[in-house]
């Protein structure tokens, strides 16, 4: 069987370089999870800046790099092309992509910095020309999978209200994190909940200390609380899954399940009791990912659990409340 062609556009942090991060789950870029995957092989990359190339080649023993993604294309001839790249151009990649004849492609979150944009972007797979795979990880996430079949079960009652916290740099302003990492924070609650939000309520709050924005998302099931702020010296992605019968924290590092059962402090009253479950690893968040796209490239009918049309539904939200924080 001969291997899957995969290329690389974009060659900065998740393109190549986290790899080197020695506290990260690997694989942690596009270039590392291709060298993984048995039935993969990298045979270009491309960046505009000659230093990441350089770098990239002698890294992943690849001597095909490019300042030029269609000249990539035609020379290496991809059966994958990985968009690593800021997400005010995946757009203009996305088109001459197809242009190029290409029929698979993973596009890094945000899927753009826009609806518009996100839209046409998600049009290109839904009139079936291409397959793109959006990289909202946590989709693919052992953690937050065993999550979702809590839920789908049932195994803590129902799910009565989620709330989540964002906290991603003490001095980025809070339109940037939503946009930014706040893809993944919306993404992974429509997955959970198998439910697109719908903004119902948004609130800010600013001193010279932090900037917040709370937001209440309609479902139609169970309310959503969502908390998005600077100010910390930390990182904060964080959901807490309130059941009738039991609690779910899970996020960046956490993963914690509680069950009711007969209280140790008052008689009579039960209590959430905490259940002795470790957190699942590795999470096989990129490698899943990748063994998703490599059978969309064998089977042009597959839906892949995180595709374009996800993508889009996490920035139509965010733009729906974007007037609210642009003004903080």
């Amino acid at each position: 069987m001969n291997k899957i062609r995969c290329a690389v556009v974009g060659l900065g942090r998740i393109g190549s370089l986290l790899e080197q991060d020695t506290l990260r789950e690997k694989p942690a870029t596009h270039a590392g999870v291709i060298a993984q995957n048995p039935n993969c092989t990298l045979v270009g990359g491309c960046d505009i800046d000659i230093e990441r190339q350089k770098l990239f080649s002698s890294t992943w023993n690849c001597k095909n790099v490019y300042s030029d993604v269609v000249t990539m294309i035609g020379e290496t001839k991809p059966d994958i092309l990985h968009i690593a790249t800021p997400e005010q151009t995946h757009l203009d990649i996305v088109k001459k992509a197809v242009a190029s004849g290409m029929k698979v492609i993973i596009c890094e979150k945000p899927l753009a910095e826009n609806k518009q944009d996100a839209s046409a972007i998600a049009d290109f797979h839904s009139s079936g020309q291409t397959t793109i795979v959006v990289n909202h990880e946590r989709r693919y996430s052992q953690d937050y999978r065993m999550v979702k079949d809590h839920i789908t079960k049932k195994d803590f009652g129902n799910l009565l209200s989620l709330t989540a916290k964002l906290y991603m740099g003490k001095n980025r302003r809070v339109n940037d994190i939503l946009l930014d990492d706040g893809t993944h924070l919306i993404d992974i609650i429509h997955f959970l909940i198998d439910t697109e939000l719908k903004k119902s309520n948004v609130e800010k709050y600013s001193n010279k200390n932090q900037q917040s924005l709370y937001i209440v998302a309609n479902t139609g099931e169970i309310p959503v609380v969502i908390e998005v702020a600077s100010g910390r010296d930390h990182v904060v992605f964080e959901l807490d899954l309130s059941f009738s019968e039991g609690r779910i924290r899970v996020g960046n590092g956490i993963y914690e399940e509680y069950e009711s059962g007969p209280s140790p402090f008052y008689e009579g009253m039960r209590s959430l009791l905490k259940n002795d479950v470790p957190r699942p690893f590795p999470t096989g968040y990129f490698s899943n990912m990748m063994a998703d796209t490599v059978e969309c490239v064998g089977d042009k009918s597959r839906e892949p659990v995180s595709s374009a049309i996800d993508g889009y539904k996490a920035i139509a939200f965010i733009d729906s409340v974007k007037d609210e924080f642009y003004r903080v």
